[in-house]
């Protein structure tokens, strides 16, 4: 972990998962210092090992989540005590979902030079 960077140390852990195998693999932000061209090199990878295993992948990339063949939301709830949501999201949520994630959500409109004069 000294010598090697985020996205090198996500994808050794692909690659031994990879030889190592299991019916059931679980990556935690395997997209970790990861993007662009490597993103979906990852995203391909992860999509034909999970034609022999179950693959559960928490990632913040879009390129990876697109591959996925199911897409659930985790929320944490505040309060006393904290509480996570999971919901399964259908086709259409899973499309706003990968939008949002490209960054073509909801965003607050920048205040233009106009507005900020009056």
């Amino acid at each position: 972990a000294e010598t090697a960077s985020g996205g090198e140390l996500s994808r050794i852990a692909l690659a031994l998962a990879v030889v190592a195998g299991g019916e059931t693999l679980v990556f935690d932000e395997i997209d970790a210092g990861i993007g662009g061209v490597t993103a979906h090199g990852v995203a391909e990878v992860l999509r034909r090992l999970a034609g022999r295993a179950q693959v559960l992948t928490i990632t913040h990339l879009p390129q990876i989540a697109s591959v996925a063949d199911q897409h659930l939301r985790v929320e944490k709830v505040p309060g006393d005590p904290t509480v996570t949501r999971i919901e399964a999201l259908d086709e259409l949520e899973r499309r706003a979902e990968l939008e949002r994630m490209l960054g073509g959500g909801d965003f607050v409109t920048p205040v233009t030079a106009d507005e900020r004069r009056t």
